[in-house]
C-alpha cells in the first residue's frame, strides 16, 4: 500500500465522455481494492453548504446535555458520549453522535423514523438536503461498482432505496481529564455498511491500517470527500472489495474538538448479503444473511440499537 489514498476527480463522471468514464472507473477501482478509500474531489456539492452544516452540527453540540438527550435512546437521533464501542474493544468511544435516515414516503414506510431537534433553526431542512445530496452521490459511484462487478448499472439503486443508509453527524469532544489510557476517538474498526461517503471532517485524526501493520493518516482538503468499502460490500464480493480498518487517534496537538458527517450507504434490512455469483470462485464464501441480521448483529457488537 502507498503512502497516500488516491485521488480521483468526479468531474470525469459527472461530465466526462465515454473516455472519462473508463478512466474514472479504473481509478475507483484501484483505489477501493488496493487500500479501501479514495479521495474524491469536485464532488458537486457546494462547499458553502457543507460549511453552514458543519456549523449546525457545532451548534446542536454544543447545548446541555440535559436538552441533548431528550432525543437519545434509539438508533435514530442522539447518541451520548461514550455510548459506542468498536467491535472486540470494551473500552468506549471519545464521541457523541446524531443519526439521520431516510424519511418515509407514500408507500414506503420505514421501520425507524426519524426525530429532529427543536434548535438550532433549519437543522432538519439542512441535513435532509445533505443526506439526499450524498445518497444520491452514493448511487452514482455504486453504479459505477456494479459495471466493474458485470451487474445490471442500477443493481445496488433497486437495494438502497428506502433502505437503512445512515448520515452521522458526529463531535468528537476535547479529550476529558483522567480518561481511561484505551479509550480513543473510534478505535480501530471497519465500516459496517456498502461505501461510506465522508465529508472533509474538521480536524485531523484519520488513520487507516496497511497491509504492512502501518497505521498512515488520511488528509483531506475542505471540498474533498473520502470513500471507503465496508463489510456489506466485502461479504457480497467474497473480499474483492476490502474493508479497510481505521481508527481516529487523539490529538497530538491542541486539544480540541473534532467534526466529521460520514455517510453510510446501506441496503433494505430484507436484502441478501449473499456472495454475488461472479465472486465465488475467489475464496469460499461466508454464509448467507441478510442485511438486516447483518446490521442487528453488528450494532448489538459495538452497543448500539437495532434496525
Amino acid at each position: 500500500m502507498t503512502e497516500s489514498v488516491m485521488t480521483i476527480n468526479y468531474v470525469r463522471l459527472e461530465h466526462g465522455n465515454q473516455l472519462d468514464y473508463q478512466v474514472f472507473r479504473s481509478e475507483l477501482i484501484s483505489g477501493l481494492r488496493e487500500q479501501g478509500f479514495v479521495r474524491l474531489v469536485n464532488h458537486g456539492i457546494d462547499p458553502a453548504f457543507l460549511r453552514r452544516c458543519y456549523h449546525l452540527s457545532e451548534a446542536f453540540f454544543a447545548q446541555d446535555e440535559s436538552e441533548k438527550r431528550k432525543y437519545a435512546g434509539a438508533l435514530r437521533g442522539y447518541t451520548p458520549f461514550g455510548t459506542e464501542h468498536a467491535k472486540d474493544h470494551a473500552a468506549p468511544d471519545l464521541k457523541e453522535f446524531w443519526q439521520i435516515g431516510h424519511e418515509a414516503e407514500d408507500g414506503h414506510p420505514v421501520a425507524r423514523p426519524n426525530v429532529w431537534p427543536d434548535t438550532p433553526a433549519d437543522f432538519r431542512e439542512t441535513f435532509q438536503t445533505l443526506f439526499q445530496d450524498l445518497f444520491t452521490l452514493g448511487q452514482r459511484l455504486l453504479g459505477v461498482i456494479a459495471d466493474d462487478l458485470k451487474l445490471e448499472h442500477d443493481y445496488f439503486d433497486q437495494r438502497i432505496e428506502g433502505g437503512t443508509s445512515l448520515l452521522r453527524l458526529l463531535h468528537y469532544p476535547p479529550i476529558p481529564d483522567g480518561v481511561d489510557p484505551d479509550c480513543i476517538r473510534a478505535a480501530a474498526h471497519e465500516d459496517i455498511n456498502l461505501i461510506t461517503l465522508l465529508v472533509a471532517a474538521e480536524g485531523a485524526g484519520l488513520e487507516i491500517l496497511d497491509a504492512d501493520g502501518n497505521w498512515l493518516p488520511v488528509e483531506n482538503g475542505p471540498n474533498e470527500i473520502i470513500v471507503d468499502t465496508g463489510d456489506m460490500m466485502k461479504r457480497l464480493t467474497n473480499g474483492y472489495f476490502p474493508a479497510t480498518t481505521h481508527r481516529v487517534v487523539n490529538p497530538s496537538g491542541p486539544n480540541v474538538s473534532r467534526y466529521s458527517m460520514p455517510f453510510f450507504v446501506q441496503p433494505r434490512p430484507d436484502v441478501s448479503l449473499a456472495c454475488l455469483p461472479g465472486c465465488r470462485h475467489l475464496k469460499t464464501p461466508e454464509p448467507d444473511i441478510t442485511v438486516g441480521e447483518f446490521l442487528n448483529q453488528r450494532l448489538k457488537d459495538i452497543g448500539l440499537p437495532g434496525v
